[in-house]
């Protein structure tokens, strides 16, 4: 089976693919990041052992993000809110370098008391390992998630994503973090 291609270009233009090991060495792990902003990615927190150190600009406080500089040039994609019942695309890394793809449909966008939008969304799709950080993408091209998770629910895979505008708005959270002055 050839290997799957991003039919989105600007998904492809911001897509970075993440691999290493750890435990000793021993276990090849990957995982995924989006370029949102010139020289700027994200990924999951937990994908900290897959990015160098030293790009790292910081962890979000709230959630699974991880922000790090990128010097390569690439520009961030187009992007939208999930919107229940739409068809997404995710995209994920295999172990052995292979673009990975799910397909699926947005179940549920969660909204929690004291956020002004939604945090997170669910959606159906048979992601797993090697998603974590990767887009998910509507059916127009445009960025409406990162993933980070997921969880088996009888022969359904429920996969959760953060939006883009609570990927946003961790990224500005700890831009101003970084500015306040240290006691």
């Amino acid at each position: 089976m050839p290997a799957a291609r991003i039919a989105e270009p600007g998904i492809a233009a911001a897509y970075l693919p993440l691999q290493g090991r750890v435990r000793l060495g021993l276990e090849k792990v990957a995982g995924a990041a989006m370029v949102i902003a010139p020289g700027i990615a994200v990924t999951n927190a937990h994908n900290a052992d897959l990015v160098d150190p030293s790009s790292v600009i910081g962890v979000a406080r709230q959630s699974d993000l991880m922000f790090f500089r990128v010097m390569d040039g690439r520009a961030s994609a187009a992007t939208a809110p999930p919107q229940i019942g739409e068809p997404v695309t995710a995209y994920g890394q295999g172990t052995d370098g292979s673009l990975r793809q799910a397909h699926g449909v947005v179940q549920q966008i969660v909204t929690i008391p004291g956020y002004a939008k939604s945090p997170y969304f669910i959606y159906a799709a048979p992601g797993g390992p090697g998603f974590s950080g990767g887009p998910v993408v509507d059916a127009a091209g445009r960025l409406v998630g990162i993933t980070f998770g997921y969880k088996d629910r009888g022969r359904m895979r429920l996969v959760y994503a953060y939006n883009l505008a609570r990927v946003q708005a961790e990224f500005s959270g700890l831009s101003k973090d970084r500015a306040k002055p240290q006691n």
